[in-house]
């Protein structure tokens, strides 16, 4: 019977070799931001790409970089008559119609060795990946938000549990907000305060937006106006770290692990690293919960609509490797693969992960990632001019959290930059 492991195998096998004897030196280069890597190569469910590696006779060379940068490094790549990048990672808000020419459809390519069961994989993440009708990238991980607390630091202050509310959320992070015994410091919240992800994330406690789904600049609207206001009152009373605007994803990671923070937005697989005894003070310690919404939209949502981000795997249309990557794609995107890296750390792209018992027993936080997705969106649409976009409220963003601007006024002068953007 021709399964698709001896599909992969035997093209791994056979076809691959020979490939690569043309192509020079069995080596395949992955352009990846670092969670990727962390996910693929976790100490929990181990390297998913080892199978493949070791049916090929291929090594793996990452390259991670952050967001910004890799998306630079991406689409100049791309742009190149040839590219020594064989495979990337790319962000949902990077995802606009203008940059599908730069990448192979890959629809020929499922069509000659299928991912397994494709549609296990969730129909928005696959959908928002086609363009003009071709398949330009296979969903790889999504990163849905929740909030990470520090039990033992919130015994340390007599507090059981986390925030139900947006408004007890503001008291717990007041309280939170302490010297230790030992003398530390610790912060309320922290966040990422170079990004615009993790500021859309307070503004859904209030069901807020930057852009919503109709291309509306909305930003200079109350839940928005309201939620920059929080974090300048959490920055003026030191509930986040004053070095807020510098702060970038992985450094949230360091707060966290380390105890200078008790309480964090971040996508809910980052508990793993809260917990790991080799990179936590607190292994163990590290709780999630829903991202609590405002008292007076309980009615309408039982958790914050969070973000809800997703990155896809995609070919440069000028690679040389083509058939190696596309078969390493179809690895990565299997159940199995799906599974390992979920385990590692990663968000499930599949429905199926959810119900597995390894899933379940191992990832705290499976239930209330289901109950995120219920009512999660993505922050931001995609559009050609979404980087600048982003800029644009980054810098607003925060001149209004260190005193410079106000609230409405920052958000005003998003509003009437960013809108001519958005096409």
């Amino acid at each position: 019977m021709l399964t698709r492991r001896s599909l992969m195998g035997g093209i791994a096998g056979a076809g691959l070799a020979a490939g690569a004897h043309a192509q020079g030196a069995k080596e395949l280069t992955i352009l990846a931001h670092p969670v990727m890597l962390s996910v693929s190569k976790g100490s929990r469910a181990g390297d998913i790409t080892e199978a493949w590696r070791q049916r090929t006779g291929f090594n793996v060379t990452w390259v991670t970089l952050e967001t910004n940068a890799l998306h630079e490094r991406l689409f100049r790549e791309a742009s190149l008559a040839a590219t020594t990048i064989d495979i990337a990672f790319l962000v949902n808000a990077r995802a606009v119609p203008r940059i599908a020419g730069l990448f192979q459809p890959l629809d020929p390519w499922m069509a000659k060795a299928p991912i397994e069961q494709y549609d296990d994989i969730f129909p928005g993440l696959r959908k928002a990946m086609v363009f003009d009708g071709k398949t330009m990238g296979v969903p790889f991980r999504h990163s849905t938000s929740g909030l990470h607390y520090n039990a033992e630091l919130f015994a340390e202050r007599g507090i059981s549990g986390p925030p139900a509310t947006l408004e007890e959320f503001i008291e717990t992070a007041q309280k939170m907000t302490y010297k230790r015994a030992d003398g530390s410091q610790v912060n309320g919240f922290c966040i990422s305060g170079d990004t615009y992800p993790n500021i859309v994330d307070v503004a859904r406690m209030l069901n807020g937006d930057f852009i919503d789904a109709g291309m509306k600049v909305v930003a200079n609207e109350a839940p928005m106006v309201k939620a920059i206001t929080l974090l300048r009152d959490f920055y003026k009373a030191g509930v986040l770290p004053r070095s807020f605007t510098t702060v970038k994803d992985e450094d949230v990671n360091t707060w966290m692990a380390s105890g200078r923070a008790a309480m964090t937005i971040n996508g809910l697989s980052r508990t793993q690293f809260y917990n790991d005894p080799a990179k936590s003070k607190f292994p163990g310690a590290f709780k999630v919960a829903p991202v609590p919404v405002a008292a007076a939209l309980r009615g309408q949502f039982e958790v914050a609509p969070v973000k809800t981000e997703f990155w896809s795997m995609v070919m440069p249309k000028n690679a040389t490797k083509k058939e190696v990557a596309w078969s390493l794609i179809a690895e990565l995107a299997s159940k199995e693969a799906t599974t390992k890296a979920a385990i590692n750390g990663n968000g499930p792209i599949r429905a199926s992960a959810y119900e597995d018992p390894r899933i379940q027993a191992q990832l705290p936080y499976a239930k209330v990632e289901a109950s995120a997705l219920r009512y999660a969106r993505i922050p931001l649409p995609a559009f050609d001019n979404s980087a600048k976009a982003a800029d644009i409220f980054v810098e607003q963003m925060q001149a209004a959290v260190l005193g410079m601007k106000e609230p409405q006024a920052a958000m005003d002068d998003v509003v009437k930059r960013v809108q001519p953007l958005v096409v």
